[in-house]
Order: structure tokens, then C-alpha cells, then sequence
């Protein structure tokens, strides 16, 4: 909990306990650094915090972005975390379009640059030719229409992602 709300809280040393237990629970692996993706209003909230104004108002990309002039919402590094506003929702096996990324005030830290900690799946495609077959990342195949006027291209990928250590996996919050 970072309690963002509280203008005495020790915002660098809440990022050094994720960082070390991302370190501690990548159980000898390496890593290149700390990523965080945060809701919107956690965003809001973290780059107003007394001990990360300034940070950020000084704050200047490899890009060269800064952020007085620029938005820079999609990496602001500061205590070795790059924080990134993730504003974005999930289409629901209904259709329907209601599921937030991350609840308000909330997100998720882990690490990057990893070589086994994530691994992405593939499962075959849903077609008769691809059953008991090993999954690839992508499938294309032709089709002819039916009236003879084309061609149509059929295409398909079946990723699942995957954390091998959900340890890792760090749920930042401001409980005010």
C-alpha cells in the first residue's frame, strides 16, 4: 500500500520493497529492471506525492520527453521502476466491454528482461488439419468463395501467457 493520500509517506522506500521482493522471489533468475502499470487515478495520485513531484517535474526520457511539456504517462522512471499509466478495458466472453484493467487506485509491478519467467503457450488452431498438433504462433491458410470472386485469408493465433513465478507479480495500491 502506498498510501499516496498521506504527504509523509516514503514513496522511494515503498518502491525499494517491491523491488526486493520481486528480487527475493525471482529465486536466482536475472532481471534488467521493474516495470508497474498502474490505473489512471493511481497514475494521478502517484505523480502529485510530495516526494515524487519533483522527480517528475525534473524528469527527462531517453526520448528527451519531459514531462512539463509532454505527456509521458507510457514510462516515467524513478526509483528504478519505470511507472506506466495502463488505461484500458477487456471485451468479455459476452461481448461486453466492462472490465477495467486494474481497479481504481490499484496496479501491478513486475519484473522485466527475465528469460523463464514468462512463456507464452500456443495451442493449435480450430481447425481440422491442426488437431494433435503442436501450437505455433500463427496460422494462415486460403479459402476460395464459394461464387469464385476471391480469395478470402483466414487467419488465427491462440497465445496463453503464462507467469512461472506468480510470486513475482506485485499488486501496488493506495488505500487513500
Amino acid at each position: 500500500d502506498f498510501a499516496l493520500g498521506t504527504s509523509t509517506t516514503d514513496v522511494p522506500a515503498k518502491c525499494r520493497e517491491v523491488k526486493r521482493h520481486i528480487a527475493k522471489n525471482l529465486n536466482g533468475e536475472m532481471m534488467t529492471g521493474v516495470r508497474a502499470l498502474v490505473s489512471p487515478s493511481f497514475w494521478d495520485k502517484f505523480i502529485k506525492h510530495p516526494t515524487v513531484v519533483d522527480a517528475y517535474k525534473f524528469y527527462q526520457n531517453n526520448s528527451g520527453k519531459d514531462p512539463l511539456r509532454e505527456d509521458v504517462r507510457e514510462g516515467f522512471s524513478f526509483q528504478g521502476i519505470i511507472w506506466e499509466e495502463y488505461d484500458a478495458t477487456f471485451t468479455l466472453s459476452d461481448g461486453t466491454t466492462a472490465e477495467d484493467a486494474f481497479p481504481v487506485d490499484e496496479g501491478m509491478a513486475f519484473p522485466i528482461g527475465t528469460q523463464d519467467t514468462f512463456k507464452t503457450h500456443y495451442a493449435p488452431a480450430n481447425w481440422m488439419e491442426t488437431v494433435n498438433t503442436i501450437g505455433i504462433p500463427q496460422y494462415a491458410r486460403q479459402k476460395t468463395r464459394d461464387d469464385g470472386t476471391g480469395i478470402d485469408v483466414l487467419t488465427q493465433s491462440n497465445p496463453f501467457p503464462i507467469c512461472r513465478r506468480p510470486k513475482v507479480l506485485v499488486r501496488v495500491r493506495s488505500s487513500n
